[in-house]
């Protein structure tokens, strides 16, 4: 009996002490990622590191390299096999946050391995409907092109449409949004929760290139 709890104990303490050598590794992984260390990365995947471990936010390694739009790292984890849909605590996965952001590198690079285009932030909005709101061209049309929904209400019921007229703000970046959207089938007819269209959104904020596109 005696020699079996001190095989359990010594059991539990190789288990604790593995544990621990793996969270310390997976620390490390998120620490290289952020620093766009890749051989480093590549070492500690060989080492035993979670491809998809959480730090304290639920951030995987990858989403952390998201953060720092640290391209090289991105790419070197998600050759690896890194979940690029994976969420943090506010529901931000490296596909989502690139898009919002415009870090089009890396929005590439989910878009090709597996980002699933229906996936919603902590608003309930795809990534359309944020990268509309902050004026990146090139990353809206990525996402028209990739499929993405350009009709999808968020939980305020604002579409990417509304949402470059209402929060937006009326030049050139953003009449090119509404352009696009406008060419991608985006309905003008959709009205926000109050039933205001972004035709009429356009007209009371008197942005008049905006009015143009979306009363021809």
């Amino acid at each position: 009996m005696r020699l079996s709890l001190a095989a359990l104990a010594l059991a539990l303490c190789t288990s604790l002490a593995a544990h621990a050598e793996t969270t310390a590794m997976d620390k490390q992984l998120h620490s290289a990622a952020a620093h766009n260390d890749v051989n480093r990365l590549h070492h500690l995947l060989k080492q035993g590191a979670g491809l998809d471990s959480r730090d304290g936010q639920g951030r995987t390694a990858l989403l952390v390299a998201t953060h720092e739009n640290q391209v090289a790292a991105a790419k070197a984890l998600i050759e690896a096999g890194a979940d690029v849909n994976a969420k943090d605590n506010i529901d931000d996965s490296p596909y989502l946050y690139a898009g919002a952001r415009g870090l089009n590198e890396i929005l590439q690079l989910t878009l090709s391995h597996g980002a699933d285009l229906k996936s919603t932030n902590r608003y309930g909005g795809t990534a359309l409907i944020p990268a509309a709101e902050r004026g990146h061209v090139d990353t809206v049309q990525m996402l028209i092109d990739a499929g993405v929904d350009v009709n999808h209400l968020n939980r305020l019921h604002w579409t990417a449409l509304l949402e470059a007229v209402i929060l937006g703000d009326g030049g050139p970046r953003h009449v090119e949004i509404v352009r696009r959207l406008l060419a991608a089938g985006a309905d003008r007819q959709i009205a926000d929760k109050d039933g205001v269209t972004a035709l009429a959104h356009a007209r009371q904020r008197g942005y008049q290139q905006m009015v143009q596109l979306l009363s021809d």
